[in-house]
C-alpha cells in the first residue's frame, strides 16, 4: 500500500512582505501545547499584526492567534534559537530602524517552525512602487494571455 504524503502548509504573512523589506531571515523552533499543534496543522492561526520580542535574553512571539477551544488564543510563544542567534538577532534590532516580524509559519519533520525576519520598514512611496509594479505584471500577464 502506497504511504500517503501530505503537502507542508505554509502560512505567508503577506501584510508583512508589503511593509518590510526583509534584510536576514532566521527559522525557528516554537514551544506549543498539544492543543495549539493541532491548530497548526489544520492550519487554523493568524500571523498578522504579531511580531517577536527579545526578552530577558529569551525570543518570544507576540500576537500571533492559533485558534484553540481552551486557553489564550494570543498567548506569548517562546521562540527557539542558538544563543548566538539571538546575540546577532540583539545586535541587529537594536540598529536604528530594524524590527523582528515573523514571515512564515509551516511543519518541518512534524514540527512547527516560524520564519523570523530582521526588517527595515518601508517608506509610503516605496509601497505605491511595489504596488505599481504589481499592476503592470498583472497587466502584461494578461496581455502575454489574449
Amino acid at each position: 500500500m502506497a504511504k500517503k504524503i501530505r503537502k507542508s502548509k505554509n502560512l505567508v504573512n503577506k501584510k508583512a512582505r508589503f511593509e518590510y523589506t526583509f534584510v536576514e531571515n532566521l527559522e525557528a523552533g516554537i514551544v506549543l501545547t498539544g492543543e495549539e499543534i493541532k491548530a497548526v496543522r489544520a492550519n487554523k492561526l493568524q500571523l498578522t499584526g504579531s511580531h517577536v520580542r527579545i526578552i530577558a535574553g529569551e525570543v518570544y512571539w507576540i500576537g500571533g492567534i492559533i485558534s484553540v477551544a481552551t486557553g489564550d488564543q494570543q498567548r506569548s510563544r517562546k521562540l527557539l534559537l542558538h544563543q548566538a542567534e539571538i546575540e546577532k538577532l540583539v545586535g541587529k534590532s537594536e540598529e536604528k530602524g530594524l524590527t523582528i516580524v515573523p514571515t512564515k509559519i509551516y511543519l518541518k519533520h512534524g514540527r512547527a517552525k516560524l520564519d523570523i525576519a530582521l526588517a527595515r520598514g518601508k517608506k509610503l512611496h516605496d509601497k505605491r512602487e511595489v504596488m505599481k509594479q504589481r499592476d503592470l505584471e498583472r497587466e502584461s500577464a494578461r496581455n502575454i494571455k489574449h
